[in-house]
Parts: structure tokens; sequence; C-alpha cells
């Protein structure tokens, strides 16, 4: 009897562990898909500036800020992104990035001039800072394992470059098919999935960080 409990037991055991496994990778793959919206955005306004400089107006010169406020306001904001993930709790943020990357993405499908485009574009790339720089955090601390975690982080790496490789492909497709501001407004169901999702399946630890206060002086210099 003493024999058959401990191997009830071990069972149960072993069938816990491969429930726990099985949400972790669940997670991961929340978390990859989340990544592959933003880096698909990293490449998706190539092939779209001709008809947006045509409807918006700019000049040459001008052109350029709907790529550069993107990609400024996204490397400026990765290290404060990350910080904040571990003073305020990952997920917090993670789901504030997911939704601050979706709002701003449809104020870029529905601007009306150049300024505005420019702009939501900046607020676009601060979504998807934080949602990078907490990704990235979030996969490195769901296996305590080495070779899991590797085998975690190179999906990353993965879906983060053939994201930007699709980009370019849908880029193409919805500004032909659909118009120039679809790019833009494909964001908006992507990033409702994505939210959803990440509530669903990641866990809602407390900040390693918590009773930790934001460095104000750092954080402004280093952004």
């Amino acid at each position: 009897t003493g024999a058959s409990t401990a191997g009830r037991a071990s069972m149960h055991s072993h069938l816990d562990d491969e429930l726990e496994d099985r949400r972790r990778w669940y997670a991961v793959t929340v978390l990859c898909l989340a990544v592959a919206m933003i880096g698909i955005n990293a490449t998706i306004i190539n092939i779209a500036l001709p008809p947006i400089r045509s409807e918006l107006h700019f000049t040459d010169a001008s052109l350029v800020w709907v790529v550069n406020a993107y990609l400024i306001f996204f490397g400026g904001f990765l290290l404060l992104g990350g910080r904040l993930g571990d003073i305020l709790g990952r997920r917090r943020l993670l789901l504030l990035g997911i939704l601050v990357f979706a709002i701003a993405s449809l104020g870029c499908g529905l601007a009306t001039s150049a300024v505005t485009l420019v702009a939501a574009r900046a607020v676009q790339g601060i979504g998807g800072a934080i949602t990078s720089a907490v990704a990235l955090s979030e996969i490195a601390n769901v296996f305590e394992d080495a070779p899991r975690r590797s085998k975690a982080l190179g999906i990353y790496v993965f879906v983060n470059a053939a994201g930007g490789s699709l980009g370019h492909l849908l880029s193409g497709v919805l500004t032909a098919e659909l118009g120039w501001r679809w790019i833009f407004l494909i964001n908006g169901p992507l990033g409702a999935g994505a939210y959803a999702l990440c509530v669903a399946y990641l866990p809602n630890r407390s900040a390693a960080a918590l009773n930790e206060t934001l460095d104000v002086a750092g954080a402004v210099v280093v952004t």
C-alpha cells in the first residue's frame, strides 16, 4: 500500500511538472507573438513611404522622420522600459506597452497630416520599446535551467528577425491591396489579440524590485 501511494504521488508530481512546463512554453509563445508584432513594424513602413509622402504632403527631407521618429524613441526608451518592468511588474508593463503600441498604431493609420503621423510614430516607438524590453526580460526568467532558457532566447531572436523580414512582404501586400494606412491599422487587432493572450497565459508575478525607487535623473540622462 505504501509503495502504491508513493507511486501515485510520483505520477501526480510528474504530471504537475509537465503541466507547469507546458504553461511556461505557452508563455514564451505569447511573448514571441508580441515581439513579432514589434519586429514586423520595424520594416513594414519602408515600401509605403511613397504613397505616404504623396497623401500627407511630406517633403523629401521630412519624410525620413516617419522612420526616425519611431527608431529614436524605440531606442531611447528600451532601458527605461526594462527598468520600469523590474520596479512595477513585468506583466503590467508588458500589457501597457502593447496597449500604447496598438493605440499609437491606430493614430498612425488615421493621421491626417505629416505632424500627426510623426507624433504617433514617436508614441508607437515608446510602446514598442516597453514591449520588447519587458518581453525579453520575461522570456529570460520563464525557465530556471540554462538549456531551456537558451532555447527560449534562441526562439525570441529568430522571431524578432523573422518579423523584420515579414514586414517587407506585408508592407507590399497591404499597401497595394488596401492602402498604406492598413500597415498601421492591422496592429489594432494584432495588439488586441496579443493583449488578451498575455492576460490569459502570463503569470502575474510580484515585481522583484517593488520596494525600489526609480533613479529619475539617471533615467532621463540614459533616455
